[in-house]
């Protein structure tokens, strides 16, 4: 059964919640994180991506930057930005994109649990992605990244949940430039928080890594390399918990740098050895399973995938394992995508206009398009114990960085 405990959040003050909240820091680079916080000089970007706080040639891996970070979070802290709650508390966290609200309780989840599979994971994760979250966690002392887990729907915490956040106030409550509405209630009744815990530990059997991957591994090797140093919170890593019925799954597409040294005509001869391909008149998002979109020097095309090319077993029917063995692997020759620097993903939130710039540029050579995971999808991969490739799923809305971090020391 899953173990969940509350926290002590370090949270904004409610007048500069809106302010603080930023965008997940793997979701924009350095050049996009520092042109959103001009102006905003209480963004947790200055936390989360503090690169942005030195000389633009800086190695954004480098120690100098995780110093930063901590440098910044104590100052957000001694100017009152920032308080840590008094007590133990769990957290429900609403947001609502276009009109679709989800609702979930933010929770230290076990690190045991992680370890021993009770939280299932569906990806690998690439090891310098890792390194990153594991040094800006050490130098800082704070899991500022929240990682968004999923389960199975239940009647009682649903209940719980709607009681709570139909009877209380909330703490924050806001609308993002990009039109998300935020709502974060504190739960910080005794009996709740002990009735919450318990049904988590008697009717969760497990939960599912659906955002977060990197997040989760990086706080278990914390743990594991503070060894006897770490404390208490340290065995616990920020989470927020949804049930499944409210969730949606984005594309996730991909972008590649080269045809591997083939010309644009082999290339195209390549793929009908196993698709169907054709010019389309527009851009192409693909509608239903086993369609693709590929956009090459200016054109779209449709691809879709001949029978008798794919096997139908819970990881062999997926578009992104089609893919990554028929086009990357099988033609393009990137074996690994986590580690092949060729390869590059697009969330399906930035839409297919970002699929096309990044060809436009000349940075990338090919762009696909893919059709998205299912949940049930997801969880009949974990739970059979299997990995899809790398970056499959895209969820949204996102979760903001700065409204609840977990300090570890």
């Amino acid at each position: 059964m899953s173990i969940i405990k509350p926290f002590k959040a370090l949270r904004p003050q409610a007048e500069f919640a809106k302010q603080v909240a930023s965008r997940p820091y793997d979701v924009l680079n350095s050049a996009e994180a520092k042109q959103e916080v001009q102006g905003n000089p209480y963004s947790f970007l200055y936390i989360t991506k503090s690169e942005i706080s030195l000389d633009d040639n800086i190695d954004i891996h480098s120690q100098e930057v995780y110093d930063k970070a901590k440098q910044n979070l104590d100052n957000f802290s001694k100017r009152g930005t920032l308080f840590q709650e008094s007590k133990a508390c769990y957290y429900i966290y609403r947001l609502i994109m276009n009109g679709r609200s989800q609702t979930g309780l933010v929770v230290g989840s076990s690190i045991d649990d992680y370890e021993n599979g009770i939280i299932k994971k569906h990806e690998f994760t690439r090891p310098e992605k890792e390194l990153d979250r594991i040094n800006h966690i050490k130098t800082t002392g704070a899991q500022t990244g929240n990682v968004f887990l999923a389960y199975r729907n239940n009647d009682a915490i649903d209940a719980l949940v709607e009681k709570w956040t139909t009877t209380k106030s909330p703490i924050y409550d806001f609308v993002a430039e990009d039109d998300i509405q935020h709502t974060i209630w504190v739960v910080n009744d005794d009996a709740t928080i002990q009735e919450i815990t318990n049904i988590f530990d008697t009717q969760i059997p497990c939960t599912y890594i659906a955002d977060g991957h990197h997040r989760a591994a990086s706080a278990a090797k914390v743990r594991k390399d503070m060894g006897i140093k770490h404390t208490e919170n340290g065995d616990y890593f920020l989470t927020t918990l949804f049930p499944s019925n409210q969730l949606a799954i984005m594309d996730y597409n991909r972008v590649v740098k080269d045809l591997n040294g083939l010309t644009t005509d082999e290339f195209i001869e390549k793929i009908k050895n196993n698709f169907e391909i054709s010019i389309t008149d527009s851009a192409l998002k693909p509608t239903t399973l086993h369609e693709f979109g590929m956009y090459l020097e200016g054109k779209w095309y449709q691809l879709i995938a001949k029978e008798g090319t794919y096997t139908n077993d819970p990881i062999g029917v997926l578009d992104v394992t089609i893919l990554s063995n028929l086009m990357l692997d099988a033609i393009l020759n990137i074996k690994d995508q986590r580690t092949d620097k060729r390869v590059d993903f697009v969330g399906g939130i930035r839409g297919l206009k970002e699929l096309e710039k990044r060809v436009n540029s000349g940075e990338m050579k090919v762009a696909f398009s893919l059709y998205p995971v299912t949940i049930e999808q997801l969880f009949d991969i974990a739970d059979s114990n299997n990995v899809m490739p790398p970056k499959s799923t895209w969820f949204e809305p996102k979760l903001r960085d700065g409204l609840l971090t977990n300090l570890i020391y």
